[in-house]
């Protein structure tokens, strides 16, 4: 008997095979990539019965069609976009079983902007450093997801009952002004207090220029100028502030090194809502308790 297969019909604008990533080899140049929003990969996963980190799509301003030769369950979290199969509407919601030869489609999002489509059985794909994430920086992990590519499906064992209740949590995405919570450091004595000030009070947007990589904002900028100082590693959120003065933050397929000075290190909770958020959300950061400088 073949394999259950899954097809990508249509591949949208942008769309990556994702899972919790590859962490640990840092001391090797490598990131640990993974998903740009890691609540919204998982919680896909739970809804279909998959583990935590089982290989997902994860789409990019909607579009993604897919179909697949066997019945499987499938779920669709992150951002809020339309669902449709063969057309129409399922009336399940975020899960829904997707027969055989049936055409599931994303729109464009609706709020937030990285869909994440889990199905049964999680997709069985070549991993690299125990990963099959795209690290669309390094190049590392499968190549993005063409329209006509196929992947080969794990075995169904977990399929959810029909009485599971399909919402396990509220979605959390950036809607009007987003408030992200950082802590300091590790550079941020760099800095004086009227940039520290800056950055907390002044509310930036995001830019066009943003994707797995990072977030650039834009507003006035920190007068930090040009600092001469040795690459050091980068962490997750890290809120580097290059010669221009205006904030990058790191997302999941961020450098390891940098030489840019970090003012501060958003939550990792606030950088799966950073991913979420599209180009124009306006966003303000906020220190934690006991933070305030």
């Amino acid at each position: 008997m073949d394999p259950a297969r899954v097809t990508v019909v249509d591949a949208g604008l942008s769309t990556t095979l994702q899972d919790l990533g590859r962490p640990g080899f840092a001391h090797l140049g490598v990131t640990v990539s993974g998903a740009a929003d890691r609540t919204s990969l998982t919680l896909a996963n739970r809804l279909v019965g998959n583990a935590d980190g089982a290989t997902a799509f994860e789409n990019t301003f909607g579009g993604l069609a897919i179909t697949v030769s066997t019945d499987r369950y499938v779920a669709v979290t992150g951002a809020t976009v339309d669902i449709h199969i063969d057309g129409r509407a399922p009336t399940e919601g975020r899960r829904t079983l997707l027969r055989a030869g049936q055409v599931l489609t994303l729109g464009r999002p609706i709020t937030g902007l990285r869909a994440y489509l889990a199905v049964e059985g999680g997709i069985e794909t070549e991993k690299v450093f125990g990963s099959a994430a795209t690290d669309c920086l390094s190049g590392l992990g499968p190549a993005r997801v063409r329209t006509g590519s196929e992947f080969t499906l794990g075995t169904a064992i977990h399929a959810p009952p029909h009485n599971v209740p399909l919402e396990l949590t509220p979605p959390r995405l950036p809607v009007g002004a987003v408030e992200v919570s950082f802590r300091w450091g590790p550079r941020e004595t760099i800095f004086t207090a009227r940039d520290r000030a800056a950055l907390t009070a002044t509310p930036w947007t995001v830019s066009a220029d943003c994707d797995r990589v990072g977030a650039r904002l834009t507003g006035p900028p920190l007068s930090i100028g040009s600092v001469d100082l040795p690459s050091e590693g980068m962490a997750l959120g890290a809120i580097q502030i290059p010669p221009s003065g205006e904030p990058i933050v790191f997302l999941a397929d961020h450098p390891v090194t940098g030489g840019y000075p970090v003012i501060g290190v958003v939550t990792e909770r606030d950088v799966d809502l950073l991913a979420q958020a599209a180009p124009g959300t306006r966003i303000r950061f906020t220190p934690l308790r006991n933070e305030d400088h």
